[in-house]
């Protein structure tokens, strides 16, 4: 763990270190997963079942899960969870339902009539963890907004280690709306979904997080799909004064940190004993924390503490960083938040901690990392959606603005471009 003040000669240069640390994973698993998609795209069904079984340890009889398997497992869903998870769709669902944009049509002042229709993607496919963890919060995250846009058919995969599955992920499914579901994982799921199999139909986008082996996966289908984004190791950034608790912010730093030994937790504050106070509780928090291994590790590895003379340095610093998740637990932190441009959502005030969002706060947390941020945002609606353009001219309208494009077309060299308008000019004429 770093503890750099501002104020340290050399802190531009440790800050530019920490700013440029790659945390993804170093193994290059590109030729492995290259093989494996090839393999999928010829023999399908069959190679998903031998891969199925060789890292999962499991032997699907069919990959199709049935109706009846969904419900069984669904049903051994706790009933508080249940609850708590009709109640995060709820909420994930209100909030994206907002997002939903307006068609656009007018007619211009020369007579066009120009517009575009937002129309949504017709089939999407849903990867869900289900390896170091299974996130049924997940499955909201992703399932929600392409539910509310439209989309007919929405496919969920989630590995199965041992033909085990978390019930909670399944009820999730089944509140958000998904159609079909798959006990399989890893890069051989996206190939599934990106290529099709013989029980398997091909998806048009797949989105969702997934290891180092489905990130690389979604990397080598873009193109055949459309992919939300290449997910890396969670990240959090906590602006906070002194008059926080310092157990309060422990808790949420480290509560990134416990995802992955690559994870990162950092820390900016105007006080460096409230910086050591934060430190010493991070410390005693891990000392019992069942997720410790992956925890220490992340704070060890890649956590930071940054002190600044005054609070407002921490939103340049911020901006550079692009972190993932910034709570602001400062008296008014909408003054702090009106001054972030990159970001992949900020929590305001001290009672708002982060995982309120992971859950059911109402945006969507799967969002930017590895400072995507600085030009990507969460998922939402517009992931699921696309736009058609549209344009009409009548004779008036081409007769107005058509000799300029015929201009543009023989300066671009396009004789084909040009005369497609002169002839329709000349015969006007």
């Amino acid at each position: 763990m770093q503890l750099l003040p501002t104020t340290d000669k050399d802190f531009a240069v440790k800050f530019k270190a920490l700013v440029s640390d790659r945390r993804e994973a170093t193994v290059d698993v590109s030729g492995t997963v290259r093989e494996i998609l090839a393999d999928v795209k010829v023999r399908g069904d069959a190679a998903i079942k031998e891969y199925t079984s060789r890292f999962d340890h499991f032997d699907l009889q069919s990959l199709p899960l049935s109706d009846t398997f969904i419900a069984e497992q669904a049903a051994k869903c706790p009933v508080d969870v249940k609850a708590a998870l009709e109640l995060a769709a709820q909420r994930i669902a209100a909030f994206h339902d907002r997002q939903l944009p307006q068609d656009v049509g007018y007619t211009d002042t020369v007579g066009v009539r120009l517009g575009l229709n937002w129309v949504a993607l017709s089939q999407v496919g849903i990867y869900v963890p289900g390896g170091r963890a299974s996130y049924p919060s997940s499955v909201l995250m992703n399932a929600l907004p392409a539910k509310i846009v439209g989309v007919d058919r929405i496919v969920m995969t989630v590995p199965m280690p041992r033909g085990e599955i978390n019930p909670a992920v399944l009820a999730a499914a089944q509140i958000a709306g998904v159609t079909e579901i798959y006990g399989i994982g890893g890069a051989q799921a996206v190939a599934a979904l990106a290529y099709g199999t013989q029980s398997i139909a091909p998806v048009d986008k797949i989105v969702g997080p997934g290891n180092a082996y489905v990130a690389e996966a979604k990397r080598q289908v873009f193109g055949t799909v459309g992919i939300d984004s290449i997910a890396g190791p969670s990240e959090i950034l906590v602006v906070a004064d002194s008059k926080n608790n310092p157990n309060w912010i422990a808790w949420d730093l480290l509560s990134q940190a416990e995802h992955d030994p690559s994870a990162q937790s950092i820390l900016i504050t105007d006080s460096e004993i409230f910086a050591q106070k934060v430190i010493l509780a991070v410390e005693q928090v891990l000392a019992n924390l069942p997720t410790k291994e992956a925890a220490a590790a992340s704070w060890q590895k890649h956590g930071a503490v940054i002190i600044v003379s005054d609070l407002a340095e921490s939103i340049p610093l911020l901006n550079q960083l692009a972190p993932e998740h910034v709570e602001l637990c400062v008296d008014e932190p909408q003054l702090l938040a009106n001054q972030i441009k990159c970001a992949g959502s900020v929590f305001l005030g001290r009672y708002t901690p982060e995982a309120i969002g992971d859950y059911l706060g109402g945006p969507n947390h799967v969002l930017p990392t590895a400072r995507s941020a600085r030009f990507a945002s969460g998922l939402s609606v517009y992931d699921f959606l696309k736009r058609i353009t549209y344009l009409e001219c009548n004779q008036q309208a081409l007769q107005t603005i058509g000799q300029a494009a015929v201009t543009l077309a023989q300066a671009e060299g396009l004789p084909a471009h040009a005369g497609s308008v002169a002839v329709r000019l000349a015969e006007q004429g």
